[in-house]
């Protein structure tokens, strides 16, 4: 029910930003990136290669946004889903500080806009638009 709940937010607030923001990116292909997102944290939490702690951090992730216990409850509006995309945006940036920014390019199943606007969220610098397809 919590990742449900999340899923929901993020959608809106990728839709309104898409639309208020056309320029950077679509409105479908902000639609298309929550599923994009849940895919790449799967992956990269099944990376043998990835660091033991980064598999540990993703994990955890996974765990709190399944779970129905949040630290502010989501019964209250806006900031008890906020707390969610704020933990998700920590997390993302705790890992790609630990693994490199490669693990995630490694295992985007998206597109390149999509990347560019991950990355902005785990607070790292874009690389640029090219992305590797031979995932």
């Amino acid at each position: 029910m919590g990742l449900l709940v999340v899923y929901l937010v993020l959608l809106i607030a990728l839709w309104l930003y898409a639309r208020r923001h056309p320029e950077s990116v679509s409105v479908p292909e902000a639609l298309r990136l929550l599923p994009d997102l849940i895919r790449v944290i799967r992956r990269m939490a099944a990376d043998k290669s990835a660091p033991p702690a980064v598999k540990i951090k993703l994990a955890l992730l996974l765990v709190y946004l399944l779970s129905p216990v949040d630290l502010v409850p989501d019964f209250i509006p806006i900031i008890g889903q906020a707390d969610d995309v704020i933990i998700l945006a920590l997390v993302l940036r705790s890992v790609i500080r630990s693994a490199g920014v490669e693990l995630l390019h490694r295992h985007w199943p998206g597109t390149a806009t999509g990347l560019s606007i991950i990355e902005k969220l785990a607070g790292t610098e874009p690389r640029s638009t090219q992305r590797n397809d031979d995932n």
